[in-house]
């Protein structure tokens, strides 16, 4: 898909494309992830791509930087050849004052630190309208990578405020690379915000050899434990197939506590489930090598990275969702329009082993083909070589 044209194109005041020197990642969740240290609450799919696309990055000549929430680790840190800066504490200030200070100020403040040629930011929110503002600002390259296919919906979005809502808008708009997991993300963001886009695929760790683990786990289902990805439906398919061990592994999200000990108190009533409850991200990949198949059961995705984490291991997917019609064109797993699909699926697969293990076979092929960490961060230089630098643009309102 067509790289949309940029803003400074627009205007006529484009210069020569300057190379990537220095990228900075806003990705105020991914110290833990990034340092190894104990995380202490569930990783979410942005949090793994960031990391992945820093460490890729780093390996290919770029100086990586990452703003961070601040803690323990001080102000700045280094680790493994990549900066973390601290903004502020998850729950520094004044309720109803923090907005500007500490949050808006320390972010500022870190993305001035920070010096880079391109700032990347993913996951809609006010952080992308801040970005954004400093990038156009400061003479800076803006990415924002979408995180979901609401994302791309007004209204939609995973946002609270207004306020937000509209700074992050703002942002999308004058983004100067607006990368999507997929063709119909890419559609969406033309047709709702004639936003121009480009489908960048996200990266994925893959073995190094092929495990010979046991498989021990029949129906794997890795998720955070909340509504929108319906772990409820991952147990009702328990109970229609008492003879298949199911497995959850995922932990619960802020403000759903009480729906995380539902699910579990449900899942202790069923002799076929196992609940992992909140895996490091350093582990979970052998719960992955245990599977034969993989459940996702969510109401909304964009590309989901427990996908790539299925087919790097040979596993095929059994899911309601598939990105721009992967899992059927590829023959990559298994699409279900009702419980009962699913329940069939799961069933046929499992009655023919050889079916499984080949779509295992074509899974692997795709995945180490297409979604390596290094071709993805390359690609994005790629793109960011096709861009006009920006002039600097202090005090600008636009």
């Amino acid at each position: 898909m067509e790289v949309g044209v940029s803003v400074e194109a627009r205007n006529g005041v484009a210069e020569k494309p300057a190379a990537v020197r220095k990228i900075c990642i806003v990705g105020l969740d991914d110290y833990a992830l990034l340092s190894g240290e104990p995380q202490g609450r569930t990783i979410g799919g942005e949090t793994v791509q960031r990391v992945l696309l820093a460490r890729a990055w780093r390996d290919l000549g770029v100086q990586v930087s990452v703003i961070v929430h601040s803690a323990p680790q001080g102000t700045r840190r280094e680790i493994d050849g990549i900066t973390t800066i601290a903004a502020h504490g998850r729950d520094d200030g004044v309720p109803m004052l923090r907005f500007v200070h500490p949050r808006m100020t320390r972010l500022l403040g870190a993305l001035i630190a920070a010096d880079a040629d391109v700032y990347y930011q993913s996951c809609a929110g006010v952080h992308t309208g801040l970005t954004s503002w400093f990038c156009r600002s400061a003479g800076k390259r803006f990415v924002y990578r979408v995180a979901s296919d609401v994302d791309c919906l007004p209204g939609r979005q995973l946002i609270k405020f207004w306020r937000d809502r509209k700074l992050f808008e703002y942002g999308l708009r004058r983004a100067d690379l607006v990368a999507a997991q997929t063709a119909h993300q890419a559609k969406l963001l033309m047709e709702h915000y004639c936003v121009g886009s480009s489908v960048v695929n996200l990266a994925v760790d893959m073995p190094e050899r092929e495990s010979r683990a046991h498989k021990d786990i029949d129906v794997l289902w890795v998720s955070n434990l909340q509504p929108v990805k319906r772990p409820e439906l991952a147990l009702e398919l328990a109970r229609r197939m008492p003879d298949v061990r199911f497995t959850l592994a995922g932990g619960p999200m802020p403000h759903f506590q009480a729906y995380y000990e539902d699910v579990l108190e449900a899942a202790a009533r069923l002799k076929n489930v196992t609940v992992a409850g909140l895996v490091r991200y350093a582990d979970i990949g052998s719960y992955f090598d245990r599977a034969r198949v993989f459940l996702n059961t969510s109401s909304v995705e964009g590309f989901p990275n427990t996908f790539l984490q299925s087919w790097a291991r040979g596993v095929p997917v059994v899911s309601f969702f598939d990105p721009d019609g992967l899992v059927q064109k590829r023959q990559l797993g298994w699409t279900a329009n009702s419980l009962e699909d699913m329940r069939e699926a799961i069933a046929g697969l499992f009655a023919d082993e050889a079916r499984r293990e080949e779509a295992g076979k074509r899974a692997r092929a795709f995945a180490r083909a297409e979604f390596t960490p290094s071709a993805v961060a390359g690609r994005y230089l790629e793109l960011l070589s096709a861009y006009e630098q920006p002039r600097l643009r202090f005090g600008t309102t636009g």
